[in-house]
């Protein structure tokens, strides 16, 4: 288990050089890879803790790098995987969401969370689907409220297909631009463990704010 973890970790803080290596060895291998990483990310509510914002940044800066990922490719494949799993999230919400939720908690899904894209959902809104995007978890869990809630479909859509283009082109521009200054690229790890803690606010402020709340507070319509 403790290899496993070490394994994770070194993973994820050196994402860049991991994302190179499977470049070159898989070829355009790479881009079904992202795809999926990034489909199960926002589509599979039990797998909220696979990288996004930090994939998304070290894509870019690997672009930046003239090495074999094309950044024009990573944007068009990952708009298609994030919205393309928001689309499966909402529909799994819809369908499976109360029965899974009513009564007893389930032994794959952990309640806080979505208790957590639920308190988002009180105070932001519909634009929580596109605030969701920048936020770790909550972006998972985001549709699968709107799905349990029968938020209109459409509308529903519009909101997410805005919010999954603005998060990919967002994140990829910001590692493409960035990811190639030499203080970035010498203190990669520190940028990306960074770029987690700050999309980690948000949803620290909403508990604080969510516990001074009254309980008479109605939740905001889907």
């Amino acid at each position: 288990m403790g290899a496993l973890v070490h394994r994770l970790f070194d993973l994820f803080l050196h994402l860049d050089k991991h994302l190179d290596t499977a470049a070159h060895n898989m070829g355009h291998g790479l881009y079904l890879l992202i795809f999926a990483i990034v489909f199960c990310e926002t589509g599979l509510v039990v797998t909220p803790f696979l990288p996004g914002d930090s994939l998304l940044f070290a894509l870019g800066a690997l672009a930046a790098a003239g090495t074999a990922v094309k950044l024009p490719v990573v944007i068009v494949v990952l708009c298609l995987a994030a919205n393309c799993g928001d689309a499966l999230n909402y529909f799994l919400g819809y369908r499976f969401g109360p029965r899974i939720f009513s009564g007893k908690k389930s032994r794959l899904l952990n309640p806080r969370h979505l208790e957590e894209a639920q308190r988002f959902y009180d105070r932001h809104g519909r634009k929580t689907i596109i605030i969701a995007r920048f936020v770790p978890i909550i972006r998972t869990f985001a549709p699968f409220v709107a799905g349990i809630g029968r938020m209109n479909f459409l509308r529903f859509a519009v909101f997410s297909v805005s919010g999954g283009v603005l998060w990919v082109v967002a994140l990829s521009l910001a590692g493409f631009f960035f990811g190639s200054r030499p203080w970035v690229k010498n203190h990669f790890q520190i940028v990306i463990v960074a770029i987690v803690v700050i999309s980690l606010i948000p949803p620290v402020l909403q508990a604080i704010q969510s516990r001074k709340r009254s309980p008479e507070e109605q939740p905001a319509p889907l």
